[in-house]
């Protein structure tokens, strides 16, 4: 890459850093989960982690829901109607090149 492209400006690495071999940081421990018994079996750990994570979400409300459907509707059909027409023209293109 270009240096005047760069972000940022070269640094210079004394040879005591240069030859240093980089570290990867410590991941901290994770922490032991308790033993649930038949609680367990019933809703196990990735299912628990699944629920917390879903109630993270934030949920579109109903009239966003609703715009967006419109918004994919309208450019669906767009889309089935260029590619319609490209398909269409082609056709004729070829029946008259051909035949």
């Amino acid at each position: 890459m270009n240096r005047q492209l760069r972000r940022h400006p070269v640094r210079q690495q004394s040879a005591k850093q240069a030859q240093a071999p980089a570290r990867l940081p410590k991941l901290a421990p994770q922490a032991a989960r308790p033993d649930q018994g038949w609680k367990g079996l019933v809703r196990p750990y990735w299912m628990q982690d699944i629920l917390s994570e879903l109630r993270k979400v934030t949920w579109p409300t109903r009239q966003e829901a609703w715009n967006l459907t419109i918004v994919v509707i309208v450019i669906s059909a767009a889309m089935g109607l260029l590619l319609g027409g490209t398909d269409v023209f082609f056709s004729w293109l070829i029946e008259h090149i051909l035949f």
